[in-house]
């Protein structure tokens, strides 16, 4: 068991993404003491009864109030809000840190409430799954996958330092970005294909030559595999579609011109062209494969478990 990087963690939020991290602090030892918090009642109340944490807290005052270090995992909207709530009980030293997927937009929400004392260390944990909820988690949801780290003027030496080394030790391979640069790059690998994904079954659902029954019944890979995207939680991807708008348009816009020109293709036929472009993207995949970012396996909807 690794040696604690806080002696006490304050978790904020006990979702999918919360919820891991408090259970990976407890499973791998990276801090002494973790507590819970969350705005709603029925979550703190299964989150008791499930006993991953040492304690669950009814307030975010005697939550924070004598945490090393918290970790916000609310809706990218909501960060500022309880930044500025939690400020006042924050003890001198401490480590706030968060897992949104935009950053620009948060650190720019927290900053004018984050007391002097503290350090901001904003993180974003490239994980998930469909699933939420406080039941969700689990400690080795971040094995080796990424976690970027991007520190700005209020982030301390001492407070990045912590922060990667308990990312790290909950199995993930720390980057580190300029926030604006982490919100673009996040644009085009997972918030525009959301979008694209909530736009595609959305189609579907509305054209009334195809019912409802047979979208189901004949779903292949692509149709199913845009499904599982779009179950994603929606008042988090609402957020982040409100939050990282301008890096959004400018990929949509990208994306709206490829897709034009392979609409040209489709229409007068361009074979040639169709092959080089399935050829290019196909190497893209090979690629993520290589990064070991996800597996060659086939599967085709049918794997248990």
């Amino acid at each position: 068991m690794a040696e604690p990087v806080f002696p006490r963690l304050t978790v904020v939020g006990f979702g999918l993404i919360g919820g891991s991290v408090a259970r990976a602090a407890k499973a791998y030892g990276l801090a002494g003491h973790v507590t819970a918090a969350d705005n709603s009642p029925a979550v703190r109340t299964r989150v008791r009864e499930l006993d991953v944490v040492d304690a669950v807290a009814d307030s975010l005052a005697e939550a924070v109030a004598e945490a090393d270090a918290v970790v916000l995992s609310v809706p990218v909207g909501e960060s500022g809000p309880v930044v500025q709530a939690m400020a006042p009980f924050l003890k001198p030293g401490v480590v706030v840190s968060d897992v949104g997927s935009v950053k620009a937009a948060v650190i720019a929400a927290v900053t004018p409430h984050l007391p002097d004392h503290a350090s901001f260390v904003p993180a974003h944990p490239v994980a998930g799954t469909e699933f939420s909820g406080p039941d969700a988690g689990f400690a080795e949801l971040f094995a080796d996958r990424w976690c970027i780290l991007t520190p700005y003027e209020r982030s301390t030496e001492a407070g990045v330092a912590a922060m990667g080394r308990l990312w790290q030790g909950f199995g993930a391979r720390v980057e580190t970005m300029a926030p604006r640069h982490h919100d673009l790059v996040l644009a085009i690998t997972s918030h525009v294909p959301h979008l694209i994904a909530y736009n595609i079954v959305g189609t579907a659902a509305h054209l009334e030559e195809v019912t409802q029954s047979e979208v189901m019944k004949f779903s292949a890979g692509g149709f199913r595999d845009f499904t599982r995207i779009a179950a994603s939680d929606p008042t988090m991807w609402r957020d982040i579609f409100l939050n990282n708008k301008d890096a959004v348009l400018e990929m949509l816009g990208r994306f709206s011109e490829d897709l034009s020109s392979l609409q040209r293709m489709v229409r007068f036929g361009d074979g040639d062209g169709l092959f080089e472009l399935f050829t290019r993207t196909r190497a893209i995949r090979t690629g993520i494969i290589a990064e070991g970012q996800e597996t060659a396996a086939p599967d085709f909807g049918r794997r248990k478990g």
